[in-house]
């Protein structure tokens, strides 16, 4: 428990450097400016498939005991169908507690997804920066590829879908709906994380070696690290935290699994 203190407290400062700090603003920006982007795009189509809207009704009223039907029916175009839905007070509040509600969410999942990504084109980097000051006994080898990574992602963002969509059912069970939307996500961030400073900073055999002697230490340390990302914005800032403290403790498991080797 004092170990893990030390690494966290140990974080913390690595963290409040100059050269860290520039690497802090760079997710922010490049994150935002992806998002800003996509806002646009996404709008752009929304706006699209709301261009037209067939809208009819019927009504039937008995005078002098003969029955007469009016019929109604139009077509709404562009805006018109935001005025209509939000002509009545119930279509209203449901409309508005579904875009504020869906919107939120997809906002703040797309955020750590985006986040995750861009952070890994800085891991290297920073990680190199956490060797000069902490490890320069510890020799960086690395094993991974640009072939590999991009494979790697492609499998885990497809299997991250399949979770949302059998997860669906869950969905609609209060309190396991919080666990069931967040599963998929976790899953994504933590596999990222783990490979973007294990790949860098270990051997092949080592990086295996230690996710199974630390695999549920490891996991409870992804799950902090994933439950302050969905504090909103967050984690545009703290992303590079996460690849110091995963780096330090990767590191110093490093250092003892080749100190055991040297003995050998």
């Amino acid at each position: 428990m004092n170990s893990e203190t030390n690494t966290l407290s140990l974080s913390i400062k690595d963290l409040f450097t100059s050269k860290m700090l520039k690497y802090s603003v760079m997710p922010f920006i490049l994150s935002m400016l992806v998002m800003y982007v996509l806002f646009f795009y996404i709008a752009g189509v929304g706006l699209d498939q709301l261009g037209t809207m067939d809208v009819a009704s019927t009504q039937t009223t008995i005078e002098n005991g003969i029955p007469h039907t009016d019929s109604f029916a139009a077509t709404l175009q562009g805006t018109a169908i935001i005025k209509y839905l939000m002509s009545s007070a119930i279509t209203s509040w449901i409309a508005s507690f579904l875009v504020y509600t869906i919107g939120s969410f997809l906002t703040l999942y797309l955020s750590i997804f985006i986040a995750i990504i861009i952070i890994g084109f800085l891991t290297p980097m920073i990680l190199k920066e956490l060797q000069r000051r902490h490890y320069s006994d510890v020799e960086m080898i690395g094993y991974s590829n640009i072939a590999e990574a991009l494979f790697l992602i492609f499998k885990w963002a497809f299997v991250m879908l399949i979770l949302f969509l059998v997860l669906i059912p869950i969905y609609f069970i209060p309190l396991l709906n919080v666990i069931a939307f967040n599963l998929p996500l976790y899953y994504f961030f933590h596999k990222m994380i783990t490979y973007d400073v294990a790949s860098t900073i270990c051997t092949r055999d080592e990086a295996i070696r230690i996710k199974f002697f630390h695999a549920s230490t490891l996991r409870l340390k992804t799950l902090g690290l994933y439950l302050i990302s969905l504090i909103p914005f967050v984690v545009f800032f703290a992303s590079v935290f996460y690849v110091i403290y995963l780096g330090h403790s990767y590191f110093l498991e490093l250092r003892k699994i080749r100190e055991e080797t040297k003995t050998i």
